[in-house]
């Protein structure tokens, strides 16, 4: 406990604080011997007290431990409307998890000989365009297609989650695209989109449906009893659970209707998915080149090594262990599975509440069980900031002087703000309530940043279109300019826009003097100006919008970009 430095005014005072002092850290040894008289099934389980309880969803987990299931267990409620527990063999949507068991069917396939991964996505689905690029299987199966992502596209044509979605509406999404947001093999974007379509070649090459395929040739014979593919809506599956969000202490249900398969809709438990880890880490030897295959991490045109192995992530290291994992979400369901092969370990978790953070409390869990395999790292003496070392002088400048460099700062590559404003006569770089930093001047417009480990300086000038920036070089290295948001007449903005790629429509409009965007069946979202022409949101969908004008000035379109779509184009009415 730090004490407070300020002398105490009186002995009464002083006495008090030492009283209190001493019952605080008697109490916090009396904590600490308590916590570690916890076994680990207890320290793991008080992880989940929040969630342990009829009245919420919850989640099941296992840590498997040199190939033995050491700890599982399951929390909350699988159904609420009739208070039915979650158990470690409940059901859960599995969501993106499903990726890997795509990769490997299609590993399998190429094992028989009837597809090689570096065939053309085409050769089996030609309603695919031609985009004037080969996009292989391989492409797919490691987020290298540039093949726009599925789930954005959905959403920006109007659908829904809870809208009942075939592997069929996708294919046909994908076959009015015109372009792709890069080409094949120069850069990693996940895309959900390439899963899909991996399913539908192997449906096609198997004259199987997915679903069939994979129970046969992986469910089956790893004997994985309460796992499917959910490829119709309908059907019944016992033992399932549902998923639960909580909005401001109002638990309400999430409702998913997904008949699509290949990028998600993997049903099953966490032990059937022990089961699977088991399986990845120690192969039989008949599968071991398929495993291998798996692992690899995918490499880029120019020769860079990407973290994306096939279906899963890798390429860096969990507390010196070798680490794949993965994360999965859809709806309210959060699943999570990491496994460390040097050990044959692993720890999976199933959740269907939107509160649960999967990969964290996974992670948690794992620690208590697995850490005496984790290898020790020097942790080094704490370093002041290489910065501060580096000033030798300041100036000091007036409130006026540094209010002209206050607003916000768009990044145009990265697509992410930044705010510059003045707290107690000191300038801050803002990012959030949690991270903000002091900016100390040394000139009239170039600032370092105190209390960072590197060396940054802020410059703020204007660049050749003498627009406003403020530009970051980081260690005399690394430059990141950021372009200052400028006011200007936004009444033009009006109108309608129609993409035919997506046969969807979206409506501008003024209010307020803000601009806002209306998208059929959805609420409207607010548009922030960033510079003329060039608008952003908090809406993850609409992240970036620049308005396309013809010769003669007049708005003619907007292009929209977002994590999964680049300049998709919407033409003005």
């Amino acid at each position: 406990m730090k004490r407070n430095p300020q002398r105490l005014s009186t002995l009464y005072t002083c006495s008090l604080f030492i009283f209190l002092f001493s019952s605080i850290h008697a109490q916090t040894n009396k904590n600490h011997a308590t916590t570690s008289k916890l076994t680990k099934v207890e320290q793991a389980n008080s992880l989940f007290k929040e969630w342990n309880s009829v009245n919420s969803g919850g989640a099941a987990i296992a840590v498997i431990k040199n190939g033995k299931v050491v700890f599982s267990n399951a929390y909350g409620s699988a159904n609420l409307e009739y208070n039915i527990p979650n158990t470690t063999n409940t059901i859960f949507h599995a969501a993106s998890l499903s990726k890997q068991f795509t990769a490997y069917a299609i590993l399998l396939l190429e094992k028989e000989g009837k597809l090689s991964l570096d065939d053309d996505i085409r050769t089996y689905i030609p309603e695919v365009p031609n985009f004037g690029k080969k996009i292989t299987l391989r492409h797919l199966a490691s987020h290298t297609s540039g093949i726009r992502d599925q789930w954005r596209l959905l959403y920006l044509a109007g659908w829904k989650n809870d809208d009942v979605i075939l592997n069929q509406d996708i294919l046909d999404l994908v076959s009015k695209q015109t372009s792709l947001n890069f080409d094949p093999g120069t850069k990693l974007s996940y895309s959900n989109t390439g899963f899909t379509l991996l399913a539908e070649v192997v449906a096609r090459v198997s004259g199987q449906s997915f679903a069939e395929y994979t129970k046969d040739n992986i469910f089956v014979p790893l004997e994985m009893s309460n796992s499917q593919f959910y490829d119709d809506y309908e059907k019944i599956v016992k033992n399932r659970a549902y998923s639960y969000k909580n909005k401001e202490n109002i638990i309400k249900k999430s409702k998913l209707s997904f008949s699509t398969v290949g990028a998600t809709n993997l049903f099953t438990t966490v032990h059937d998915l022990c089961k699977w880890a088991i399986y990845l880490n120690t192969p039989a030897s008949e599968n071991k080149g398929i495993i291998t295959k798996m692992n690899q991490q995918a490499y880029l045109n120019n020769g860079q090594i990407t973290e994306a192995a096939m279906g899963q992530w890798t390429g860096v290291k969990y507390k010196g262990l070798e680490w794949f994992d993965h994360t999965g979400s859809d709806a309210s369901f959060r699943a999570y599975f990491s496994r460390f092969p040097e050990h044959n370990s692993a720890v999976v978790i199933l959740a269907n509440t939107t509160p649960i953070r999967a990969s964290t409390l996974a992670l948690k869990t794992a620690d208590i069980f697995l850490d005496e395999y984790y290898k020790s790292e020097s942790k080094g003496k704490a370093k002041k900031s290489k910065n501060e070392k580096k000033i030798k002088k300041s100036i000091k400048l007036s409130k006026n002087q540094m209010s002209k460099f206050c607003g916000k700062y768009w990044e145009p590559k990265e697509w992410y703000d930044r705010e510059i404003k003045i707290v107690n006569d000191t300038l801050i770089y803002y990012r959030s309530e949690e991270s903000q930093t002091r900016l100390l001047p040394i000139s009239n417009n170039e600032f370092k940043m105190l209390a960072d480990t590197n060396d940054v300086s802020v410059i703020f000038e204007e660049n050749e279109n003498n627009e406003k920036v403020m530009r970051l070089n980081i260690n005399n290295n690394q430059n990141i300019e950021f372009l200052k948001y400028n006011s200007f007449n936004i009444s033009e903005y009006t109108g309608d826009f129609t993409s035919e790629e997506l046969d969807s429509s979206i409506q501008f409009y003024n209010d307020n003097d803000s601009v806002f965007i209306k998208l059929f069946k959805r609420n409207p979202i607010k548009l922030k100006a960033i510079k003329k022409d060039v608008f952003t949101s908090s809406n993850r969908h609409f992240k970036k919008i620049e308005i396309l004008r013809n010769p003669k000035g007049i708005i003619s379109g907007f292009l929209v970009s977002n994590g999964g779509i680049a300049s998709l184009k919407y033409d003005k009415n």
